[in-house]
């Protein structure tokens, strides 16, 4: 530990004198650490009862293995090996040695032993025995001396007369199991068993019966069944409570071994101890509440056959105690396994017992098993760390508890359950209403097929029981008529057949209150489509072609249980009579049979009529959409725009008002009345179906779809007079969301089978994995000629690597011409196809050449300034133009010193179009270029059938791929970097103010699994679009603007000025979409990128507002780092329904040291990025001079390094003069700080000039250089800067174009100023257009009353008078005639050309961490979160949830009570200083408070003077706070204000 020390020597009386760090030291805290430490071990510990059989026993033998520990791995082409090291067998040859000597001693030992007569001489032979024993190893004994050892040591256990021959014989015993396991059965031969059962009953000595529950627990491991036959269970647990916490673990642990082996027959030696663990459930040991729990568990299992046992376990109170630990607000925290036993202990107990099924009720079970439901994460906005386990262990659990309470079998049993039930509707009642809406949220989330199943199955169950009175309440305020059309979506043969029956239940008991809105709402129409679905309309519901093999919906609901079919997922007793797999419960003809018994007994036959059977809302939806389409056939010229705008305005509003009427839309109605395609296809003018741009009048095509995009801002984003009503655009992006939710079908594949495991991928690069590999066999295509067959039979294939990689390994060998074909240039090609995951519009930042998306959107200007790059910068600008190079290189080679990410990499493209020279098929299908080998296997493996896919078979499989020669059409990319070319093309042509707007819209493509007359196609294409709108609402609003000042609709320049209101992020967000993508990225397959579903890499890189913040998150680290990157900021909370991530270890990186000077911090981060920035090690900050290392130092290296950027002096930032008097941040007290309230953004630099007030260029692009390196690293490595970066250098890092409407963002003044200017510009060009230069009727074109020569601006920048703008008679002082070159001009050099430079160093410099295109799918907002973590406010809740009290403190203590106020009283500037005096860092990482890791804890300090004299101090690395109880709040506030601004500057420690 390192202790934050003294900033001045001169008060360390006074300072605080522990405030540690980490350090090299082990981390031993003496009394007020010993809970740490403790909570380590236990912590430590809790793997050991992660497996399935939950075993906690509290050691393990070398020699044994677990019950439920998984086979390994016989993966296909392992690379592990065993082979010995020299030293192992140095080892063997001294352990040989040593156990022929050891043989010796023991005959001598046995000789002595056995002398009765001499006791004394017995106790030291004992001693020497078990000296010989600890060292001994399993070669040091033989049978036949463990024969001969076994009876001495069991009659010497029973010398009651001599306490320490009894305690040394016993030893004795617990040491020969451990050395020689197999001694255990010669042990219980010779009765040792009974004798340490003897002993515990006795208990006449403490120490002696301790050692006996040493012995007993080696033993039972071996020998269970003779424990148990013993009366072992008893003997240890009798008397537990006399005997010390760790001493009653081991006699749990015993137990627990005994009950893992427990026989059908003879019960009654472990249930006469239910009452003992009944009780024992009540203790605060987390361990030994797991070890009881696992007993029980056990115990259940064997005896769940019969009732009289079953309701016996009720009578000892079993049912409450675990309704109790189940219940998700106990303060008992237990590891997932034993608290999903748990869950599954209470539906095998209420199957075969009415007593425990009455008693469920009673206590309200529903409540707790609610709870659980919710932690099935839905809210999205920052996912709960409630999350469901991955493979929905904890799920199925409850689904079979609720499938117990809710009986409908004919079995004696469940029909006494049933009148229970009957006599009691209110319980029904209530259990209904708490589960009910929370199977609806679940199936709506996303859940996979088999969770949908059994979701589905509890309803139908649960409206079978419920009475039409009480069915009325419970559909009351759940909309089942949607939520059943939203089912019927789905193509699984078991879902619908269950939807069927949920709807016959339903129409069968209130027909009448139900009829109407199962025709709004589709379910007629899903029905009829069933049954003709040559009628119906295909788009909306999938056209069911009959019954498929059950096989392909049965799924592992673990790694060890293989269900049979869906029709038995749920069934309690899977009996040996049960049907084997493959077989069915439904026939072929079960869903069309009870489909159109559906229709026949509760439709109307005028329903069937095509117009009849149309709601009234639906027809009128269906008149505006055709309305749409007329407005689009009419005349699209530029004279005819205003008219059609206002029509479509018109058009919009009439629209919007049905959608907000009083009367609900339906999802189906929505969808088929066709408003979505119509409005699509208006917006868009027909663009978003083209695949070629290149059209004549492209230009005058986009300009129209410009002026349509500013009439929907128009109308979506119009500020309501209620600030609290809804904005037009919410109400149809929920539509949208909803529709999608209920019609996307993407697939989730999961790979319960996929082990980490080492294997050698052949191709493409023949190296090590940590993934299996695929067995391939590759082939020549029938009749190719032009190719050589590929010698080798079977290879292995790196899963995730790409075709085009694959092909640069192919194409040397069967290329006829191998030696013009096999050069360096393709295997060039081939390793540049090798990088990160491919994204749309790739920064060019490590090529020193400007992209074209810099060009400004403003009328062109005339200069040469951006011709110049880096290389023409005089003196050593050269340097940084040499390193973009090299950037371009090293990030394409491997760094051989430095763990490499996994080989997501081969996910990716090449930035260039490569030409295709091979072709590969699969079973005669083409296979996708753009994706993984993995991924194409895939697509064609998604049957029409399945959703939720596992992916056990993918890797056992041999895989024969057909290559053939690729032809000259297929050279292009299917996703298209030709056609993206000519889509840029023509954009780029477009001089609208939001070109990269339109650009991401239609150059990208959102989901190659989507066809394109699909609705999900048109819905996902309009939320893009909405989207669009809402983050251009100020650009599309304030053109608007600008138009009108023009055209002379607004005469005042205030009127340029905007109150806007945009839609969170948030509202965007589709929470069934970002759960199947939560889903797979939880799949162990999930190790990149490559290994996930096209439909995710696609619709994050096109669509990634759909995704929550944190699953972007997560996704962003898994493209970028791969899954052995830790996840950095992840909750930690003591929940027992929570799953740990697996990728949240950080086991698998490296962590490297590095030594700083805080005098020098900024060269010291430029050493180290100059060391580690290529480097993928944990980077650890050290201090010279200071002991102190850890994540604290770290932290507050990156916070110091921050704040060492935003010094004025290195002429970095634009200086926002304004604020010096009036604003500023208070942290900045010396005046070399930048003080910009808007943020950061880079100052502009003429290209003319190289040194400006002694400040060289050549240094600042070093410095952005570095500035890079640091943002890319605390990316990477999850640290939190505290860096004020504007939002529109945000954009500049996410690749996106600034233009004039961004410029108020970071210098609002000067924004303002030049928007007013362009519309003065514009209102002169409008009139010239119009009226002609000599009409009488030409508006006033003065600025604000002044005429613009008379404001005397020349051609400088405003702020920067050595930046010329341009020279020349024309651009001498700023006139009406040259004011558009001008604000051009200005805009130029302000984003564009002044700040190039400086925005490709930093690019640069990051690139050389990670590709900087990883962070494309982020917003700037959450790119600033990401990157500098939160600034919420705490609320009192806040800080009690995630804050952890202990060593003598309690959430009620008065010292806490007053520390929580204090922090509530906190400014900001307060809040920061305590954040960094505990953390080390000002800011929380992203997800606030909930997310610190390792949790906040405040501790009571223990002080030996006076309380009030003493200072609070911390152990930053671990979040630590120790806080003497100071006498009152005053004192505590006084002291602790002064040691979190005093208190800073090293640590040391104590």
């Amino acid at each position: 530990m390192g202790n934050r020390g003294q900033k001045r020597l001169e008060m360390a009386v006074d300072l605080p004198d522990d405030k540690r760090a980490c350090s090299s030291l082990d981390f031993r805290p003496s009394s007020s650490g010993s809970s740490v430490q403790t909570h380590m071990n236990s912590t430590n510990s809790t793997p050991e009862t992660q497996h399935n059989d939950m075993d906690t026993s509290s050691s393990a033998s070398a020699s044994s293995r677990s019950e439920g520990e998984p086979e390994k791995d016989s993966g296909y082409g392992s690379c592990d090996s065993d082979d010995a090291d020299p030293r192992h067998s140095g080892l063997r040859e001294y352990q040989r040695r040593r156990s022929s000597g050891d043989h010796g001693k023991l005959r001598s030992i046995l000789v002595s032993l056995n002398d009765d007569g001499d006791p004394s001489r017995q106790l030291v032979a004992l001693t020497e025995l078990c000296e010989v024993l600890s060292f001994g190893t399993e070669d040091s004994l033989s049978s036949m001396m463990v024969d001969s050892l076994s009876p001495v040591l069991v009659k010497l256990a029973r010398y009651e007369s001599n306490p320490d021959i009894m305690l040394l014989a016993i030893r004795g015993i617990t040491y020969l199991c451990d050395v020689f396991p197999r001694s255990s059965g010669l042990l219980v031969r010779h009765d040792a068993i009974p004798a340490l059962c003897q002993r515990l009953m006795a208990i006449e000595y403490l120490d002696v019966a301790e050692q006996c529950l040493q012995a007993l627990e080696k033993i039972s491991r071996d020998q269970p069944l003779a424990c148990l036959q013993a009366g072992a269970i008893m003997a240890v647990l009798t008397y537990i409570d006399f005997f010390s916490m760790s001493i009653q673990r081991v006699a749990l642990s015993t137990v627990v071994n005994i009950c893992k082996k427990l026989p059908s027959e003879c019960p009654s030696p472990f249930m006469e101890a239910v009452p003992i663990l009944c009780n024992l459930l009540q203790n605060e040991d987390q361990q030994l509440v797991e070890s009881v729990a696992t007993c029980l568990i056990k115990i259940v299992e064997r005896v769940s056959q019969s009732s009289e046992m079953l309701d016996e376990l009720c009578r000892h109170g079993l049912i409450c105690q675990a309704t109790h630990l189940v219940n998700l607000n106990t303060r008992t925290s237990l590891s997932q396994p034993v608290y999903n036993g748990l869950i599954g202990l209470l539906g095998k107990i209420s199957s075969g017992s009415i007593v425990a099924f009455k008693t469920l009720y009673e206590l309200n079970i529903s409540s707790i098993i609610k709870d659980i439901l919710s932690t099935y994460d839905l809210s999205h906005g920052m996912s709960s760390p409630l999350i469901v386990d991955g493979h929905c262990n904890q799920v199925h659990e409850v689904l079979k508890l609720l499938n117990e309470l809710l009986p409908t079998s004919s079995v004696q049993m469940v029909l006494e359950k049933q009148s229970f039930l009957v006599d009691h509707p209110d319980l029904l009642q209530k259990f209904g209403m708490d589960i009910l809406p929370m199977l609806i949220k679940v199936v709506n989330s996303g859940a996979n097929i088999y969770v949908c199943y059994g979701c589905l199955s509890v309803i139908k169950k649960l409206l079978y029981l419920s009475k039409s009175d009480v069915l009325v309440e419970l559909l009351k305020s759940d909309n089942i008529p949607s939520f059943l059309a939203g089912v019927f979506t789905r193509k699984d043969y078991h879902v619908l057949i269950l939807a069927l029956k949920i709807a016959d239940i339903i129409l069968q008991k209130l027909s009448y209150t139900f009829l109407n809105s199962f025709v709004k709402e589709g379910v007629f129409f899903a029905i009829d489509a069933l049954l003709t679905p040559e009628k119906c309309s295909q788009t909306l519901f999938p056209v069911f072609s009959g019954i498929h093999p059950c096989s392909n919906s049965s799924q592992k609901s673990s790694g060890r249980e293989v269900l049979r079919c869906l029709c038995y997922a749920f069934d309690s007793d899977l009996s040996s009579s049960a049907p084997e797999p493959g077989t069915c419960k439904h026939d072929k003809d079960s869903v069309h049979n009870l489909a159109k018994s559906i229709r026949i007994n509760y439709f109307s036959p005028e329903l069937f009529d095509s117009e009849k059977g149309l709601t009234d809302i639906l027809q009128n939806l269906r008149t505006s959409s055709a309305a749409l389409c007329d407005l689009m056939g009419m005349c699209t010229s530029n004279d005819a725009l205003a008219p059609n705008e206002e029509k479509f305005y018109c058009l919009l509003h009439q629209i919007m008002e049905k959608l907000n009427g009083s009367e609900p839309i339906s999802t189906f109605e929505f969808i088929e009345s066709g408003i979505v395609k119509s409005l699509v296809n208006y917006l868009s003018n027909g663009l978003y179906l083209r695949d070629d741009m290149e059209l004549p009048g492209a230009y005058s095509i986009l300009y129209t779809v410009e002026k349509r995009f500013e009439v929907l801002a128009r109308l979506f984003l119009a500020s309501s007079d209620i600030p609290s009503q809804d904005l037009p655009l919410s109400i149809l992006v929920r539509k949208l969301l909803s529709a999608l939710s209920s019609l996307e079908n993407f697939p989730v594949i999961l790979s319960h089978a996929f082990k980490y495991r080492n294997s050698f991928a052949t191709v493409p690069y023949g190296r090590c994995t940590n993934h299996p590999s695929l067995r391939v066999r590759f082939m020549r295509g029938d009749g190719e000629t032009c190719l050589c067959d590929f010698s080798e039979d079977l290879v292995t294939v790196d899963p995730f690597s790409s075709l085009d990689s694959i092909q640069g390994f192919l194409w040397p060998k069967v290329s006829i011409k191998g030696s013009e074909d096999a050069g360096s240039s393709a295997q060039g090609m081939d390793h540049m196809n090798s990088q990160p995951f491919h994204l749309p519009s790739e920064a060019n930042s490590v090529q020193g050449e400007r992209p074209e998306s810099m060009s400004t959107e403003l009328p062109p200007v005339k200069h040469d300034s951006m011709s110049t790059d880096l290389p023409e910068i005089q003196g050593g600008v050269a340097n940084v133009s040499a390193l973009a190079s090299e950037i371009a290189v090293t990030l394409r080679q491997s760094n051989p010193g430095d763990v490499q990410p996994l080989p997501e990499n081969h996910a990716g493209r090449s930035n260039e179009c490569a030409p295709s020279k091979l072709t590969f098929f699969l079973e005669g299908q083409k296979l996708d270029r753009t994706m993984t080998l993995y991924q194409a296997i895939l697509q064609q493996k998604i049957k029409a059938d399945n959703e939720i896919l596992t992916g056990a078979r993918v890797w056992n499989q041999v895989y024969t791929i057909t290559y053939r020669r690729a032809i000259a059409s297929e050279y292009n990319d299917p996703q298209g970097c030709h056609h993206l070319g000519q889509k840029f093309h023509v954009l780029d042509k477009l001089k609208a103010n939001y070109a990269s707007f339109f650009s991401g819209l239609f150059a990208c493509e959102l989901a190659s699994d989507v066809d394109k007359s699909s609705p999900i196609y048109d819905i996902l294409f309009l939320l893009k679009c909405l989207e669009g709108v809402n983050r251009f609402t100020f650009h599309l609003t304030s053109h608007e603007r600008i138009l009108a000042f023009s055209e002379g609709r607004i005469g005042n320049l205030d009127d340029l000025r905007v109150g806007i209101r945009r839609l969170q992020q948030n509202d965007f967000v589709c929470n069934k979409l970002t759960e199947k993508l939560e889903q797979q990225m939880r799949d162990f397959s999930a190790v990149s990128i490559g290994g996930m579903p096209s439909w995710c890499n696609q619709l994050m890189a096109s669509c990634p507002f759909l995704f929550s913040f944190e699953a972007k998150c997560k996704y962003f680290r898994l493209a970028a780092f791969g899954s052995r990157q830790i996840q950095p900021h992840s909750p930690h909370h003591n929940n027992p329904g929570a799953s740990s991530d697996r990728r949240s270890a950080t086991g698998g990186v490296p962590r490297k040291k590095f030594l700083v000077c805080r005098d020098r911090i900024l060269e010291s981060a430029a050493e180290m990025m100059e060391q580690h920035a290529r480097s993928k090690a944990l980077l650890e900050v050290e201090y010279n001079e200071e002991v102190g290392t850890g994540l604290g130092p770290t932290l507050e290296f990156y916070t110091l390094v921050s704040h060492e950027f935003q010094k004025s002096g290195f002429g970095m930032w634009r200086d926002d003069h304004s604020s010096f008097s009036n604003k500023g941040s208070s942290r900045a007290e010396d005046s070399d700080i930048v003080m910009s309230p808007f943020g950061l953004f880079p100052r502009p630099w003429s290209c003319a000039i190289n040194t400006s007030d002694g400040i060289q260029i050549f240094d600042i692009l070093k410095k952005f250089v570095l500035l890079g390196q640091v943002v890319a690293k605390s990316l990477q490595d999850g640290r939190v800067l505290d860096l004020p970066l504007s939002k529109a250098f945000y954009k500049l890092i996410l690749g996106k174009e600034l233009t004039l409407y961004d410029i108020q963002s970071f210098a609002p003044e000067l924004g303002r100023t030049l928007l007013e200017f362009q519309a003065l510009v514009n209102r002169k060009k409008y009139w010239e257009s119009t009226s002609g230069e000599t009409s009488a009727n030409r508006p006033d074109s003065s600025f604000r009353n002044t005429r613009v020569e008379d404001l005397y601006l020349d051609f400088t920048l405003p702020g920067y008078p050595e930046y010329v703008l341009a020279s020349g008679t024309d651009h001498n002082m700023v006139n009406m005639n040259n004011l558009e070159d001008y604000v051009a001009l200005v805009v130029d050099a302000t984003v564009h050309t002044g700040i190039y430079k400086q925005v490709e160093a930093f690019k640069s410099g990051f690139c050389q961490v990670f590709s900087i295109k990883h962070l494309q799918n982020f917003t700037e907002e959450e790119l600033e979160r990401l990157l500098c973590g939160e600034r919420d406010i705490w609320t009192l809740n806040d800080l009690l949830d995630h804050i952890k009290f202990d060593h003598g403190y309690t959430a009620s203590s008065p010292p806490i009570v007053c520390l929580l106020e204090i922090i509530q009283e906190f400014d900001n500037e307060q809040r920061r200083a305590f954040l960094q005096f505990v953390t080390g860092a000002p800011r929380l990482p992203p997800g606030g408070l909930a997310y610190l890791n390792p949790k906040l804890t405040i501790v009571r300090k223990h002080c030996s003077n006076c309380v009030d004299a003493d200072l609070p101090s911390v152990m930053t690395c671990a979040n630590y706070l120790k806080l003497p109880p100071y006498s009152s709040k005053e004192r505590m506030k006084e002291k602790l204000l002064y040691a979190i601004t005093e208190g800073q500057g090293s640590f040391h420690l104590s």
